[in-house]
């Protein structure tokens, strides 16, 4: 049997990976991570988190890594946005309105150098996932009289939808008939909360295709990879990865599909993963 090649990049989803249940990372994962690094293998965080979302939790492990963000709309390396791939403006407005006619409030993302804005209309009720903004990201929401006419000014990144799990699974499935072809869908589903987000991105954004990009500026082949997630936004980067662990946490449906699983994100899966496959080929 063929061994596998040396691991040369680590891609790492945040939440529901890298973070446990309490939003921080363990000390025996910061540990694992700063170790591979020091033995030459980037580490990059794929999340489909905003920039200053994401650049906080990559300072929590003292450290400046890449980062591809808005599940692949952004790649950012050194601070410096490497590339852009904003949603049309005419495919952001019909998904607002097909996400008001299922009555989920859309909330729309701009920024196209890694400002993270949220834009949420000043008439949306403050619950559901636009009072979580409202509370977290105070600094970078913005109040506008329509999201439609912001669109003229904005450059959008992403149309984001958020609320009861069997209300966004069915507008997933509208906006799926509707935007077939202009635009692509990114879902994170939480069984345990019965909440669920689907994203509204341009057609060519992906977390796996993002980090081919990566590989492809590094030299780095898709069979030195390694990534791990824990959702449905995680899928194909698992898949087209040359090893791609599951997060024991993931939801069911998802777990059904076979891939290799890891420890929950509350028992150092990340860590686990890492001293399995990385750390014992790095002296």
């Amino acid at each position: 049997m063929t061994a596998k090649p040396r691991v040369r990049l680590v891609a790492l989803d945040i939440d529901g990976t890298l973070l446990r249940s309490d939003k921080t990372v363990s000390p025996r994962t910061r540990q694992a991570v700063a170790r591979a690094r020091s033995g030459g293998v980037r580490v990059v965080l794929a999340t489909g988190r905003r920039h200053p979302s994401a650049r906080r939790v990559a300072e929590e492990l003292g450290v400046e890594l890449p980062l591809i963000v808005h599940n692949g709309a952004l790649v950012i390396e050194e601070g410096r946005i490497l590339r852009c791939r904003p949603l049309a403006r005419e495919v952001a407005a019909r998904a607002i309105e097909i996400g008001r006619a299922h009555g989920i409030e859309p909330i729309l993302h701009c920024g196209g150098r890694g400002e993270g804005w949220l834009l949420v209309e000043a008439s949306a009720r403050p619950s559901g996932l636009v009072g979580y903004y409202l509370e977290r990201a105070r600094g970078e929401l913005r109040l506008v009289p329509s999201l439609v006419e912001a669109l003229a000014r904005e450059e959008p990144i992403q149309v984001m939808f958020g609320g009861d799990r069997a209300q966004v699974e069915a507008l997933h499935a509208a906006l799926g008939a509707v935007l077939m072809g202009a635009a692509r869908l990114e879902r994170t589903v939480y069984p345990e909360t019965g909440f669920a987000l689907v994203d509204v991105l341009d057609p060519r954004v992906g977390k796996a295709e993002a980090l081919a990009y990566l590989c492809e500026r590094w030299g780095i082949a898709a069979a030195e990879t390694l990534a791990i997630g824990d959702n449905w936004n995680d899928r194909v980067m698992l898949e087209s990865a040359g090893r791609g662990l599951l997060m024991g946490n993931a939801p069911a449906e998802l777990i059904a599909l076979g891939l290799p699983l890891l420890p929950t994100n509350d028992e150092d899966g990340v860590a686990h993963a890492l001293e399995q496959h990385v750390l014992v080929e790095t002296p």
